[in-house]
């Protein structure tokens, strides 16, 4: 397993946030068409595929923790799948073995900081995980993002996250392209269940501003809308989660 904290100047790869989300930009109780979400996905051809640790644990495949010894099946030099990272300064995923069982990625990154505990490092170390150190308590994602892209070419990285990640990427003006996928549903409610959970502005200068690059009506009532982010906030905003 190899860890870094290293905190150089690097280039940071292209970052875009996909969700399906119903008309009212919720991302729960609604069904969502995965297939037609994922096969969209497919057209960015990312590199790597970044996710919170919250976002893996509420999955049900994470339900079984690793057990016993493992040997991870190396990555062919001609492997074109990208990456799965998981940003986890505390070390709450136990499942890599499960995660990396799947077709989807050529291997995992855990995302840590300083604070995460020296045992679950040693964990990473057990099932073959590679692990990016950055940032003292939380994750600075900046650095991340940088150590990912000098380590391993990674040049876009898709999020595949829920709104906590996706709203630290945001304010940290990280992102450069917001993809949604809305579904004809309203859920309402007042929980923050949303592809976007920030803390509440203190004024409109914290607005993030977006301009259509495209809108797309398909499936049954689907509209795929694609923002680039053409602004950054005014303030330095935090970057860690």
């Amino acid at each position: 397993m190899m860890q870094s904290t290293h905190r150089g100047c690097h280039m940071l790869p292209r970052v875009i946030i996909h969700n399906a989300v119903s008309a009212d930009g919720r991302i729960d109780w609604f069904e969502a068409d995965v297939g037609v979400l994922y096969d969209l996905a497919g057209r960015w051809h990312e590199d790597c595929t970044l996710v919170g640790s919250s976002t893996v644990l509420a999955a049900p495949e994470s339900a079984v923790r690793d057990k016993g010894p493992w040997e991870p099946q190396a990555a062919l030099p001609a492997d074109t799948r990208p990456l799965l990272a998981i940003v986890d300064s505390r070390g709450r995923v136990r499942c890599w073995r499960t995660w990396l069982a799947m077709p989807y990625w050529r291997g995992g990154v855990a995302i840590c900081s300083d604070s995460t505990p020296d045992e679950y490092l040693q964990y990473l170390a057990e099932v073959g995980v590679d692990c990016i150190v950055a940032g003292p308590e939380k994750v600075d994602l900046r650095a991340a993002l940088e150590e990912l892209n000098m380590r391993y070419g990674v040049q876009t990285v898709r999020v595949d996250s829920g709104g906590i990640l996706n709203g630290v990427l945001l304010r940290a003006g990280l992102v450069n392209e917001v993809s949604i996928l809305v579904h004809p549903a309203l859920v309402g409610g007042t929980s923050q269940r949303s592809m976007f959970r920030a803390l509440d502005l203190a004024s409109p200068d914290g607005v993030i501003p977006l301009a259509l690059v495209s809108a797309e009506t398909m499936g049954e009532g689907l509209v795929w809308l694609r923002y680039k982010v053409t602004g950054r906030r005014k303030k330095k905003a935090p970057r860690t989660i």
